[in-house]
């Protein structure tokens, strides 16, 4: 087990995530507690369940930044940065890599949205946030230690998708997302692990 490429990472339910390191970054926060500040808030896009004004405000400071593509940007007030996949800024020192998300079978995420997964890159690691994704093509262009993958099918990969993705990219570690709020439930994240067992390192988070 990769313990030290998972420390910070804590998995905040459904797709949310915050990073705790030298920042406190968060990725699409939703049905969360108060908890530390934010220095980044990440937006993948602007359905509510990613982009929530009412989660954001548990968080932000006067001065976080926000990162996000154009339609989330319309519902944020503040320091908002608009990126498009294929850009890389630095942030606070921490580089920020905006990758393509969208579904290829289905109509929940078309591709023309221009919505997004992003790749952190701090402490020497990298960590991949799929945004809601299928299996795309691009991922095979993915570089990271750690994927964050949702599993829980409808709107994103099923488990079995998303194991093949993990294949593709090759992570240090593999982590589950998308499950347990809308839809999903936490066999499908123990489907991904199982699917993968013997293949790749996977770690299911509980929950913080």
């Amino acid at each position: 087990m990769n313990n030290e490429l998972v420390q910070g990472i804590n998995w905040l339910g459904h797709d949310s995530f915050r990073i705790d390191a030298e920042k406190t970054i968060y990725i699409d926060p939703f049905q969360i507690r108060p908890g530390p500040k934010a220095d980044i808030i990440l937006i993948t896009h602007e359905h509510y369940d990613h982009c929530s004004p009412a989660d954001i405000d548990k968080i932000k400071k006067d001065d976080t930044i926000f990162i996000t593509e154009k339609m989330s940007a319309a519902k944020l007030d503040g320091d908002v940065r608009i990126v498009k996949a294929g850009d890389s800024i630095s942030v606070l020192g921490i580089t920020i890599e905006a990758v393509p998300a969208y579904n290829i079978d289905k109509k929940f995420h078309p591709k023309e949205n221009g919505w997004l997964g992003y790749i952190i890159e701090l402490d020497g690691k990298r960590i991949y946030h799929s945004g809601d994704s299928d299996f795309i093509p691009e991922m095979k262009n993915i570089k990271t230690d750690v994927a964050l993958l949702p599993v829980s099918g409808t709107y994103v990969m099923t488990s079995a998708e998303a194991a093949e993705a993990a294949m593709e990219i090759q992570p240090k570690i593999a982590i589950p997302m998308h499950y347990g709020a809308i839809v999903g439930n936490e066999q499908d994240a123990i489907d991904f692990q199982n699917t993968l067992q013997g293949k790749l390192d996977v770690q299911i988070l509980k929950p913080v």
